[in-house]
């Protein structure tokens, strides 16, 4: 790590060659739930500057998304909206979506989650803090013109969404992306003239925040002219001016001196650019307007590890748990058509191709993923002018959080770690944004430090650092909280991306294997809950000892180039791995289920800890050697095309490619899906 946790606007850590990874993932919830296309477009927009206002210059985005149940109207409202304003934001600020998930569980309903994740490189020494310094050195307003949008915006974050929310709404931010591009420009290109001390984004609570941030970092105070803010409404009143969340704007701390370098910059660019005020040395934030004063207060005070008060709040274990415990799994007789399960599991719309999506967004915009035509576990993005690589995955199951909310967020950490292991690459670090309810409620809270015990010991594990992130509490509505959801956005690094491993079948004959072990066990699995409706199970097996030994040894397989194919073992189990990993060269399969282990449970399980390989036939004996105390199991090989399962024909893959790839354009109403599907 370059920069402590929480320190800066994002993470920051070591790639080597001179550069850095920066990457933070942040929530925009609340104002989704209201006005999903801008909600969801300025999501975006504030995370890329939290990336840009670090000197790093953004060059993937992801996102961890959940809605309501895909069949109801309102959930297919949000959906489209949440999914435009990603895509309008993102393709025309530049910067590719390549990569996310996407959960529909009926508790987000009323309160969607929408989380986004932006990834960005920076050369050593061309960092900027957020930090204020130097007495008399200008303090410079840069970006958008100020208006009367998302003022009261934090505090509207912070209470749970009723039937009134849409009155209490403030005036939702409106994202502009072409602004935003050439506030990136003008940024980047202001820092190598030597003249800039700091910069910070806006984000909320707008200039009160930025420069009270700034200031308690650099323990020092400014002077603020508020009449000197460049506005686009008039008559602005001052609190208005201090609580504004306007997008596309920074607060830049200049060199005394030096302010016309900086202006000449940002006119180039045709951005509003003025000296607001300057840098004190009492740690006093004094506000003025017309020459008087309208507000002083110690910048201390307001930013956290300062005055604010810290507390210790109660928590008492949720009832519903004493209802996943007494769970049994033989009260579920096993199916005796499990083709016609693996039918509807596969439609599922968590499961399902996500094709409607992300044919939405510009994936490919500056050329540096890699995975669009050879799909890979996690996203893996080219480091231009290196061999290096950047893999990158946003992933919780937050089904899992909610049975077990400390087992369910190791597994959320480990199967981040899982994925980037499955290309090739190796860990490097973690943000997070974790979704709860209202912390007041013993039950939310006690979730909430279960799931920060759980994270703290898998990413200790996984020696993956926690570089930063966010809390978003009170993702709640009148019949409870969301389930809890810490997503876990994971950064990687490749060395050499000629090195890279895909999901995906090479050839027929090629034998089939899977890393770990296959148990008895179909707890909180996709086929429990939706298609048997047991809504109270168990997390999942998992062990993390075990995991981290699965690891380990996969990624030494792929070093030494043994393996041909890796995918993990999740959502829908091994039978959805299989097909598809048989997918992208409609390759079948032929396999042969455990003996000892309920067939259920054996195709659609979720046991953790597992990874599908394939191996060539040739090299199978080496690859068997080499695996010394992992368990394993040899299932079958890859086919032409068919599939097969205990000599039983099961169709071939290009049906079941169909069914997958056509299910959630099947649920969407022909208004909703149109817009997307003529681009598929």
């Amino acid at each position: 790590m370059l920069v402590k946790a929480g320190e800066e606007n994002a993470g920051l850590m070591d790639i080597g060659d001179g550069l850095g990874v920066v990457f933070k993932i942040e929530s925009h919830n609340h104002p989704s739930a209201i006005e999903p296309f801008q909600g969801a477009a300025t999501g975006v927009g504030g995370i890329h500057r939290d990336i840009f206002t670090m000197g790093a210059r953004p060059i993937a985005s992801l996102n961890s998304l959940r809605f309501g149940k895909l069949e109801e109207d309102k959930t297919q409202h949000l959906l489209s909206g949440v999914v435009h304003g990603i895509g309008h934001y993102g393709n025309c600020f530049g910067v590719p979506t390549v990569g996310g998930e996407i959960y529909f569980d009926q508790c987000y309903h009323t309160n969607p989650l929408v989380n986004a994740m932006s990834v960005g490189i920076v050369k050593a020494g061309e960092t900027v803090s957020a930090t204020a310094l130097g007495k008399g050195n200008p303090v410079m307003f840069v970006g958008s013109a100020t208006g009367k949008d998302g003022i009261g915006g934090a505090s509207f974050a912070s209470a749970d969404i009723t039937a009134e929310s849409t009155q209490e709404l403030p005036a939702v931010q409106v994202g502009d992306p072409f602004q935003e591009k050439k506030l990136l420009e003008a940024c980047l290109e202001v820092i190598q003239t030597g003249a800039v001390v700091g910069m910070q984004d806006m984000g909320a609570a707008g200039i009160i925040c930025s420069t009270a941030e700034m200031s308690a970092k650099g323990e020092v105070g400014m002077r603020i002219d508020l009449d000197k803010v460049p506005t686009r409404q008039s008559n602005m009143k001052t609190w208005e001016l201090l609580l504004s969340e306007s997008q596309e704007r920074m607060l830049l701390v200049a060199q005394k001196g030096r302010e016309e370098e900086v202006a000449k910059v940002f006119a180039k660019w045709d951005l509003p650019c003025s000296v607001i005020g300057e840098v004190t040395d009492d740690g006093i934030l004094n506000f003025y307007m017309n020459g008087e004063l309208e507000a002083s207060l110690p910048a201390q005070e307001l930013v956290l590890g300062g005055g604010a008060p810290q507390y210790e709040r109660p928590y008492s274990e949720p009832k519903y748990l004493a209802e996943i415990n007494k769970f049994n799994p033989e009260s579920v007789a096993v199916p005796a058509n499990l083709k016609s399960i693996a039918e509807d599991l596969i439609q599922l719309p968590s499961i399902a191709s996500k094709r409607w999506i992300y044919n939405q967004y510009d994936s490919m915009v500056g050329t540096n993923n890699t995975s669009t035509n050879a799909p890979t576990d996690a996203a893996l993005v080219i480091v231009k002018g290196t061999t290096k690589a950047l893999a990158v995955t946003t992933d919780c199951n937050s089904r899992y959080v909610y049975a077990d909310p400390y087992k369910g967020t190791m597994i959320a950490v480990s199967e981040a770690a899982r994925n980037i292991v499955c290309t090739g690459a190796q860990p490097l670090g973690v943000t997070n944004c974790l979704n709860f309810g209202n912390p007041y409620d013993p039950e939310v809270y006690y979730q909430f430090v279960h799931a920060i015990k759980g994270m703290g010991e898998a990413c200790r594990k996984f020696d993956t650092p926690v570089t930063g992130g966010n809390v978003s509490f009170y993702n709640q509505n009148p019949d409870g909280p969301v389930y809890p959801t810490p997503t876990i956005g994971m950064v990687g690094l490749l060395e050499d991306v000629a090195n890279k491993m895909t999901l995906d079948f090479k050839e027929e004959g090629d034998v089939i294997y899977v890393l770990g072990v296959s148990n008895n066990d179909i707890n909180s699995s996709q086929y429990l809950c939706k298609i048997v409706g047991v809504e109270y199970s168990p997390a999942p097996h998992f062990e993390l000892e075990e995991e981290f030994l699965l690891q380990q040894k996969l990624a030494s397989l792929i070093a030494q180039k043994i393996v041909l194919s890796a995918h993990d073992v999740s959502e829908g189990g091994l039978f959805v791995t299989l097909c598809e990993a048989g997918f992208n060269h409609e390759l079948g399969f032929s396999i042969l289920t455990k003996a000892g282990i309920r067939k259920d449970a054996f195709l659609f399980g979720e046991g953790q800890s597992r990874v599908v390989v394939t191996v060539a036939l040739e090299d199978v004996k080496e690859f068997e050697s080499l695996l010394g105390d992992i368990a394993f199991e040899k299932i079958g090989v890859v086919s032409s095309g068919e599939m097969v399962i205990d000599g039983d024909f099961w169709g071939t893959i290009d049906w079941w490619q169909e069914k997958y790839d056509t299910a959630i354009e099947n649920y969407l109403s022909k208004e909703e899906a149109g817009a997307a599907l003529s681009s598929i």
